[in-house]
């Protein structure tokens, strides 16, 4: 790869590997002569075929990267081992289960583009699964926890767990990072003086293997995520900073 890329796609998974390559594949129809790319995986400690799968994906995909977590320590930390070793400085962000659609990350980079230069770099591009492809139970769970944070943060964010997401580098480096912190980017963002707008998404069933999470699980780690994350929110400042003439 030759040019510096201008938005990285960073790819956490563990235990994902029927479903690497046909997400790569996916993402270069997307991206390819649309905008100059690069592609991180994580692998967040898989015990699957996960790293074999990775570099024979990367023999046929040479704009992949790769790195790996020795131990599992979850998607939130896998996130920020790509975005800081990604080279460009725009972020979209995407699921490894093939839900998320790469299809989708050419209108999101629009929506960005049609932002002010001044505003980008504090601009979080949210999708929305309008429509989702997921269990009733899971549907169920996930709308009453957008419900919840809606309420306690005041994100205006209707699908703050969507994996889809477009961000600045320097703006995700800047928030405070913590496990599941991925789960609350919008309310974050809007905390450092950002500004958060969604966007319909494609939403599609998973494409092999399981999930990592259930939603007991999400619901027990969910409460004093919560509860932190509103501290977070009342101790915030953010000052209008004036550079007197030197």
């Amino acid at each position: 790869m030759n040019a510096v890329p201008e938005l990285a796609v960073v790819v956490p998974v563990k235990n994902e590997a029927d479903n690497i390559e046909p997400l790569v594949t996916e993402i270069y129809a997307a991206l390819d002569g649309v905008v100059e790319f690069e592609i991180i995986y994580v692998d967040d400690g898989s015990t699957d075929s996960t790293p074999s799968k990775l570099v024979e994906t990367r023999a046929k995909f040479p704009r992949l990267r790769f790195l790996r977590h020795k131990t599992s320590c979850g998607q939130s930390q896998a996130i920020a081992t790509a975005v800081k070793h990604a080279q460009a400085p725009l972020i979209a962000m995407l699921d490894g289960d093939g839900q998320n659609d790469p299809a989708d990350i050419p209108n999101m980079l629009t929506r960005w583009k049609s932002e002010p230069e001044a505003t980008r770099e504090k601009l979080l591009i949210a999708g929305w699964r309008a429509n989702r492809k997921d269990t009733s139970s899971r549907r169920w769970a996930s709308k009453a926890a957008n419900a919840i944070r809606a309420w306690a943060l005041k994100d205006n964010t209707p699908d703050t767990g969507c994996g889809s997401k477009m961000f600045s580098r320097a703006l995700f480096l800047d928030l405070p990072r913590f496990d599941h912190m991925h789960r609350y980017l919008p309310a974050l963002t809007i905390r450092a003086g950002g500004k958060v707008e969604s966007v319909v998404v494609n939403h599609r069933p998973r494409g092999a293997g399981a999930s990592n999470y259930s939603n007991f699980r999400r619901a027990l780690v969910g409460v004093p995520d919560l509860l932190g994350v509103m501290w977070l929110m009342r101790r915030s400042r953010n000052p209008a900073v004036e550079i007197p003439p030197q």
